[in-house]
């Protein structure tokens, strides 16, 4: 029995398998890494939410019976000057020992957990993971990968700097999705995807909103569609919402609503530059690819 877990910038996620086939799968919204481009450091009232869940996982994986429980953390803790602090503090209080991982290491093991279980064309995938400090972009075909970028730029990050968490001006949009052009303007990608797959939290959530789910269905999500018309859809529907009525948007995670317009603007501009009209959703994602390991 295995477990994985995820310390992201907004969400913690758990994944307990035994010989392959999950007994437990688990998302929580945290946001650990909100604020954080304001002092460097994670705010003590997010780490202790955090210490929270991840007691919680802790314990769920080792009364599930899970001999290796294996824990990273992402772009978030990579910036945090206190990560480190914080780490061996998660460690004395679970015994989880986090490991901090390398852009290039997440965007590994996202294409291996996300490509799982969809259905592609042949040729070349663009694999997609706007997180919460950064977006992963990977590009492989036939379980090889060619490409492997992350891009500084995220659903918490964008939200901190540029739209912030009650209403949402055209200006503020407008700055935005020009960080998102500018990080976008310097990706350069050496074949043309045939396929495009988005894992994490904001595809899952506008996917499953847009299908009319009002509770989370990990098996009506994974492998479904999700649309460029749908994100324009949602992109005007959140802009002109305040922060109660983007919760009541998307009933499946409303803890979620505050960074979903960033989240749709990076997926839009990501299909525009590919010149692909739809996403694959994958509800898998670099917890699957820990697993692995």
């Amino acid at each position: 029995m295995k477990a994985a877990i995820d310390i992201g910038s907004n969400s913690i996620l758990l994944t307990v398998a035994d010989d392959g086939q999950v007994v437990h799968d688990e998302a929580r919204v945290v946001g650990l890494g909100r604020g954080l481009g304001e002092v460097g450091v994670f705010r003590p009232e997010r780490m202790e939410s955090a210490m929270a869940v991840l007691r919680d996982y802790a314990n769920r994986a080792r009364e599930l019976g899970a001999a290796d429980v294996r824990a990273v953390a992402t772009s978030a803790s990579r910036r945090a000057l206190n990560a480190t602090t914080f780490f061996a503090a998660v460690t004395k209080a679970t015994g989880l020992r986090v490991e901090v991982i390398s852009g290039e290491e997440e965007a590994r093991l996202t294409w291996l957990g996300g490509v799982s279980g969809i259905a592609v064309s042949p040729g070349p995938v663009l694999l997609l993971d706007p997180g919460g400090g950064s977006t992963e972009v990977i590009v492989g075909e036939a379980g090889q990968i060619h490409q492997r970028i992350s891009l500084e730029i995220g659903t918490v990050r964008l939200t901190d700097a540029h739209l912030g968490y009650g209403q949402v001006d055209p200006a503020s949009l407008a700055r935005a999705r020009q960080e998102i052009d500018n990080a976008f303007a310097a990706l350069r990608l050496n074949v043309s995807p045939r396929t495009a797959v988005a894992v994490a939290g904001t595809a899952t959530t506008l996917s499953a909103t847009a299908s009319g789910l009002q509770t989370y269905d990990a098996g009506g999500v994974h492998n479904s569609v999700l649309s460029a018309a749908q994100l324009r859809t949602w992109i005007d529907r959140l802009l002109v919402a305040g922060p109660d009525e983007r919760r009541a948007l998307v009933p499946v995670s409303p803890e979620r609503a505050d960074t979903l317009l960033a989240g749709a603007c990076i997926l839009l501009r990501a299909l525009d530059l590919t010149r692909r009209q739809t996403w694959r959703v994958s509800d898998r994602g670099l917890r699957y690819g820990l697993l692995a390991r």
